[in-house]
């Protein structure tokens, strides 16, 4: 794991990376731009850092990290979901989302159903086995997501929700707009 204990304080007492700033600062012609580079490299790091706490907590209970956001999306649904739309909300390959659907069946914790609107189709849906198991590491997720967030303010919560997401707006235009003419993003 990459040690944490290297951050520093800036004059304004904000944290920051030595070894991501001394790295990014041959991309920057300016300190804004430094700044920018220094804050995806935050985001990586902070992201690592929560995928890592809820690897470690599905891992644990016998589940991937990526059957575990199949299986919480199935258990917000009522009637089941398709691949398809496993793997789109997911982020992953309907291929990766197969496998992982089959995992989670060969575990009796999600089931395929006929789809009542296309015969030809199948849903994925959770079993009463995959809620039992969702409402057991319910508990264990709120405790690790309190410690991961510890000292932050409900107001600061807020704040770094909206700045993640217009994030990913930025990122979701950006790419958009790269297929429109006609670049890979």
């Amino acid at each position: 794991m990459k040690d944490v204990t290297t951050y520093e304080s800036d004059p304004d007492g904000l944290l920051y990376d030595p070894r991501v700033r001394a790295a990014m600062a041959q991309f920057a012609d300016d300190d804004e731009t430094l700044l920018t580079f220094e804050a995806g490299a935050a985001v990586r790091t902070a992201n690592q850092a929560v995928e890592r706490m809820r690897a470690h907590g599905a891992q644990g209970r016998g589940v991937s990290a990526g059957a575990l956001d199949l299986l919480v999306r199935l258990n917000n649904s009522e009637h089941g979901i398709s691949i398809g739309e496993l793997a789109r909300t997911s982020g992953v390959s309907s291929r990766n989302a197969t496998g992982l659907v089959d995992t989670l069946e060969h575990n009796g914790l999600v089931r395929r159903v006929p789809d009542p609107k296309d015969r030809r189709s199948v849903l994925a849906e959770i079993t009463p086995a995959g809620r039992a198991w969702m409402e057991a590491f319910r508990k264990p997720s709120q405790l690790a997501m309190r410690a991961m967030f510890q000292g932050f303010t409900p107001e600061e919560l807020v704040v770094l929700r909206d700045l993640c997401l217009r994030l990913a707006a930025n990122q979701h235009r950006l790419a958009e707009h790269l297929r429109q003419i006609g670049q890979q993003p």
